[in-house]
């Protein structure tokens, strides 16, 4: 099984000198981890959008998409 992003996170706090940079630096390697995972879990999705005229457009978002509209900027 894969690591997980809190999973790693609790290792490398537990691991590492109790300091504000070494804490932050970590959490910024968590936050990048996390959203690495959620994009990889999301794949693709099929989205449908119908237009005011009744026109029926089809897509799929990737997980970079889903990631930015769920949790902001990359």
């Amino acid at each position: 099984m894969n690591e997980t992003a809190v999973d790693w996170l609790f290792q490398k706090l537990w691991d590492n000198p109790k300091d504000k940079l070494t804490w932050y630096k970590i959490l910024i390697d968590a936050k990048e981890m996390e959203r690495k995972q959620i994009v990889e879990a999301h794949g693709y999705q099929r989205n449908t959008t119908i237009k005011a005229n009744g026109d029926i457009l089809l897509y799929l978002k990737n997980g970079e998409e889903y990631y930015r509209e769920n949790y902001g900027k990359i």
